[in-house]
């Protein structure tokens, strides 16, 4: 018997507004193999979607949309056309996804100098199969499907999710959990036919919602020197709408959905890097993202979730996660993480820097001072002054940071490091969140702030002493202390995410910098997550050798916040070349082949698309680029572009709740709106 395997990603068509998704083959078909399908939640509703015109598969040219929820399929009906050389029966199949809709017009043009009577055939089969049953390589409802007719179309029930079936003037059949719509409509000679069907979901347990489109993003505009990243930003915003999601408990509390389809919910670490990323548009969505991680924030020690007071949370889910094969079982909130606490912090401190409302900031600083008390108190499991994790339960995440995979934390022969495992960046984030934090108490007047100063200095100097391996091509910090504080040896970006923390000296970070540009990690098509010199590099590696966008926009970014702007120029032209070869869509993840041997970067199958961080790192480079620093309490916002990166005229950047604009030219004379 065949292994089921997780369906691939890369050469599918995607349509989406959270929480709902279409994924098909490039011509629209949607034929129940693989990912695709039209899901609602964590449910795919329809596992097949068929169209026919005059009795045959039309012939497909060309798949384009105006945005990332429309998808406009073109082909040809040529059984219909005459004997000349140019097609004169055209179709166009317009397929938008809504929150908890899916609607598709079918529109036939007709230029022949007679009528035609083709009949239009749509054919969908209902499914109801869980997202993680789909993931795993299975499909299967968990509930019997019933279909009834209704007066002008057919309902779909599963268990508790029903979906509406409506088709005006379609002749509708139904068979079990089929149904065939069908219209034959006279198209006159040089006229035009439409037809449409629509199908509507209502899912009373599902824990996300849809949310409206940001007015802030829609103002953003950008011209830059280099038209791809103008490019990218206008995909990567689009992208961003379409991700926006609240919960069903806070509806206004909005935030991004980490990535389509498997990460389509809340996630901690996800949707902090996301808005923080995004912090020259506005702190709209920082401060939502904050209020409902604190709504979710840990108050009790629960070992099955790993729930601790102060910790922020993971992931959310309508009810438990299973994955299959790795005897992994997560529950519906679930707290598995070591650094999403820290980011909070540094997230909440970034937001007030960027202009968020001084009352917003200050309502939140309770769940600041038990977020900083996690870190101190549970966060440092053995007392040895570092964050660590370990999971206690047998069938949670074995890797509780950003790099979750299985094998993600490896020796440089390849053999894995066992845990508790205490990583390099967390200590940056925590270092980073201490001081920021000790800010925060003493600007609104809260006590506490020197004690954590002395904590992060304290933390500051066990890392120098403990972290920093001596190398002949310059010390570098190991990825992770392993059980025995041993130092786990391989090169990874890791290391660039401690950029820009605090928790290294100028002369620390040099290094750091040298080494994330150099042929072993830089790609030219972005930062590789593991060195080419380590037994488990593999390009096509989840964690092992992959290029990830955000995390080097990571680097990007604190590359530039301590001044070594060549390299984060080398690592944002990687990825520029990159997002040119995606069509300015950036997955989750992509090949960490060298650019020098491949026109085009090569796609990891079964990577996520879009994804929040991916898409937000468009953000992170322009920021860079512009040399963007905000002190709003100061009511400063410093604007140094890189020299050499062309005219930039960039408008919808917001500080302090106020729009700017910034025009900076090619020798970074800068004039600010």
């Amino acid at each position: 018997m065949t292994q089921p395997l997780q369906p691939l990603l890369h050469d599918s068509v995607v349509v989406l507004t959270a929480p709902s998704q279409a994924w098909s083959a490039t011509d629209g078909t949607v034929d129940g193999c693989g990912i695709h399908g039209f899901y609602h939640s964590d449910v795919r509703v329809l596992s097949e979607i068929g169209l026919t015109v005059g009795g045959a598969v039309t012939e497909h040219i060309a798949t384009a949309g105006p945005d990332a929820g429309t998808a406009v399929f073109t082909s040809l009906a040529r059984p219909l056309d005459d004997t000349t050389a140019d097609p004169r029966v055209r179709v166009e199949r317009v397929r938008t996804v809504e929150a908890g809709a899916l609607r598709e017009t079918v529109t036939v043009r007709n230029a022949l100098g007679t009528p035609i009577r083709p009949e239009i055939v749509v054919s969908l089969r209902a499914d109801f199969s869980p997202m993680q049953v789909i993931k795993a390589g299975r499909n299967g409802s968990e509930h019997p499907i019933v279909a009834a007719a209704t007066a002008d179309g057919v309902t779909f029930t599963s268990g508790v999710v029903t979906a509406t079936l409506a088709a005006d003037g379609a002749a509708i059949t139904t068979a079990g959990d089929t149904a065939t719509l069908s219209w034959t409509p006279e198209v006159s000679a040089r006229s035009v036919v439409t037809v449409s069907w629509r199908i509507d979901v209502d899912d009373p347990s599902a824990v996300v919602a849809g949310a409206a489109p940001s007015a802030d993003w829609s103002a953003f505009t950008a011209a830059t020197g280099d038209s791809r990243l103008a490019a990218w930003l206008s995909r990567a915003l689009d992208d961003l709408q379409a991700l926006r999601m609240s919960t069903t408990a806070h509806p206004d509390e909005v935030f991004l959905a980490a990535g389509a389809p498997w990460f389509f919910t809340l996630f901690g670490r996800d949707s902090i890097w996301a808005a923080r990323l995004l912090l020259p548009l506005g702190t709209d969505i920082a401060a939502t993202t904050l209020r409902i991680l604190a709504e979710l924030q840990g108050t009790e020690i629960v070992n099955e979730t790993a729930e601790q007071p102060g910790k922020i949370m993971h992931e959310l889910r309508p009810s438990a996660l299973t994955i299959p094969g790795e005897g992994i079982v997560l529950p519906p909130l679930y707290f598995g993480t070591v650094d999403a606490t820290a980011l909070w912090v540094n997230l909440l401190h970034d937001a007030w820097k960027w202009g968020m409302p001084t009352d917003q900031v200050e309502a939140l600083l309770p769940h600041l001072e038990a977020a900083l008390a996690w870190m101190r108190d549970f966060g440092d499991s053995d007392g040895d002054g570092f964050l660590e994790y370990v999971d206690t339960t047998g069938h949670g995440l074995a890797n509780q940071g950003w790099k979750d995979s299985g094998d993600s934390i490896q020796w440089k022969d390849g053999t894995l490091a066992d845990g508790p495992i205490a990583l390099c960046e967390v200590q940056g984030y925590a270092y980073e969140a201490a001081v920021g934090g000790a800010d925060l108490l003493d600007a609104f007047g809260r006590p506490g702030g020197a004690e954590w100063r002395e904590w992060a200095a304290g933390l500051k100097q066990r890392f120098a002493d403990e972290f920093w391996i001596d190398d002949p091509a310059g010390a570098y910090p190991a990825i992770a202390l392993d059980a025995a504080k041993r130092k786990v040896d391989t090169v990874t970006s890791n290391i660039g995410h401690l950029l820009g923390t605090g928790i290294l000296t100028p002369e620390q970070s040099a290094l750091i910098a040298r080494r994330l540009v150099s042929p072993e990690m830089s790609s030219g098509y972005g930062l590789r997550t593991m060195s080419t010199d380590a037994a488990g590099f593999w390009p096509l590696s989840y964690h092992g050798g992959s290029v990830w966008a955000h995390d080097t926009a990571i680097a990007i970014a604190g590359l530039g916040r301590v001044g070594h702007t060549r390299e984060a120029e080398i690592l944002a032209d990687g990825l520029l070349a990159a997002a040119e070869g995606f069509d300015y869509r950036m997955p989750e993840l992509h090949s960490g082949d060298p650019a020098a041997e491949t026109s085009k970067p090569i796609p990891y199958p079964a990577a996520c698309r879009p994804q929040a961080w991916s898409a937000a790192a468009a953000v992170a480079v322009l920021s860079t680029r512009l040399g963007l620093r905000a002190d709003a309490q100061a009511r400063t916002l410093q604007v140094e572009p890189i020299v050499g990166t062309g005219v930039m005229e960039v408008t919808g950047l917001r500080f302090a709740g106020a729009p700017v604009a910034v025009s900076a030219d090619a020798d970074g004379t800068v004039t600010r709106g």
